[in-house]
């Protein structure tokens, strides 16, 4: 397929060059961008470290936050150790303590939808859910989702940003306080009693946890949501093929997140110089290792810009790869999968009737992720 993807900017630099040096906020980053050099360099931590506080993600937060994102801003060995004490608590998604309640959740607010003559998805229904669902997994009273919608689609970048990591950092502090007063079966009190090879984990390094937990997976979640339900807005044929064939499901979700990858990169820090693919990298300074791109590399994925929902096999890196393989996978999955079950079962057709997609505008690209608003009216199964 020769047709310009929104989702996909980088295919001429990707077959020409496999990089795409672009300023971000002054700073010049070379992007890698093919499937098999993005891995190489994603498993390579000596020439492209992560541990560098603030500045994995692009742009930089240190204007937005005060500590080291656990276990993400680490490499190994310390990033095995850290990533093992809270990893027991995002494969919980995988059990029906939690897989239960938010399959249930997404069944409600799809059931909402259809008695309703329209709803907008990104605020009123993904963002909802995503704060919701968040609730079960780290076993906390659905009622603190209330507190987490009211932080906008993404905790640092919606508003005043500044402000916003302060409020993050006030609400996650509180709940630790809590916690070691009183603690219980929940994320911030598991925390509260782990310890870091033979001593307890610091105040600091709780709070890099718990703010990596609240940020790291909120705006992709959301985009993926509303990217789904437009998808089947488009494609209504979509709903009715999966529903015949239910078992198709999780290979379409993660077509559905191939497609969409809504994170486009994320950074690594060169400790010495190195070149990339003709650009020199200075010592101290930065790569991108870019997800969307390789994403549609077509020496890995047959016809890339096209979606087929039973794609098999399918090895994209929206989650990541290697040792930095995203924490939040499991509950991603859970909550895309319930989405497009609940909406197979219980939906017939979805009419978009506003729809403002979400740009990234970067100096060298532009790339559609997600949607800043979307009206629809689903259509129930009769």
């Amino acid at each position: 397929m020769n047709s310009f993807c929104p989702h996909d900017p980088f295919r001429s630099l990707r077959e020409s060059d496999g990089v795409m040096a672009n300023d971000f906020d002054g700073e010049r980053i070379p992007m890698i961008l093919r499937h098999a050099d993005l891995r190489e360099a994603a498993k390579d931590w000596e020439i492209f470290s992560s541990d560098a506080p603030f500045r994995v993600p692009i742009p930089s937060e240190e204007d937005m936050r005060r500590m080291r994102q656990l276990p993400i801003e680490t490499d190994p060995p310390d990033h095995a150790d850290y990533r093992a004490i809270v990893e027991p608590f995002f494969r919980r998604a995988l059990k029906p303590e939690v897989a239960d309640p938010v399959r249930k959740l997404i069944g409600g607010f799809i059931d909402r939808a259809l008695d309703r003559e329209s709803i907008e998805i990104v605020h009123d229904f993904a963002l909802p859910i995503q704060s919701q669902a968040l609730t079960h997994l780290l076993n906390v009273p659905e009622s603190e989702a209330d507190i987490w919608i009211g932080w906008g689609t993404h905790v640092f970048r919606e508003g005043d940003g500044g402000k916003k990591g302060q409020v993050l950092e006030d609400y996650i502090s509180g709940q630790f306080d809590r916690a070691e007063e009183e603690p219980g079966e929940d994320f911030f009190s598991a925390l509260t009693q782990a310890t870091f090879r033979g001593r307890r984990l610091t105040r600091e390094e709780m709070m890099g946890y718990a703010n990596l937990a609240f940020a790291g997976g909120r705006d992709t979640i959301i985009n993926s949501i509303a990217g789904i339900v437009a998808y089947f807005g488009d494609h209504p044929e979509a709903l009715g093929q999966l529903r015949g064939e239910p078992k198709k499901i999780v290979l379409a979700v993660e077509e559905f997140v191939r497609v969409m990858t809504p994170l486009t990169h994320i950074g690594r820090v060169c400790p010495v110089g190195t070149n990339v693919h003709g650009e020199e990298v200075a010592a101290g300074h930065r790569v991108a290792l870019c997800w969307a791109s390789a994403n549609f590399d077509s020496e890995v994925f047959e016809s890339p810009h096209e979606v087929q929902l039973d794609r098999k096999p399918n090895p994209h890196v929206a989650y990541g790869v290697g040792n930095h393989f995203c924490l939040g996978a499991f509950h991603a999955r859970l909550v895309l999968r319930s989405l497009v079950a609940a909406l197979c079962d219980r939906v017939t057709a979805i009419d978009v009737l506003e729809a403002m997609p979400k740009i990234e505008r970067e100096a060298e690209y532009e790339r559609r992720n997600g949607y800043e608003s979307l009206k629809v009216r689903m259509l129930a199964v009769m």
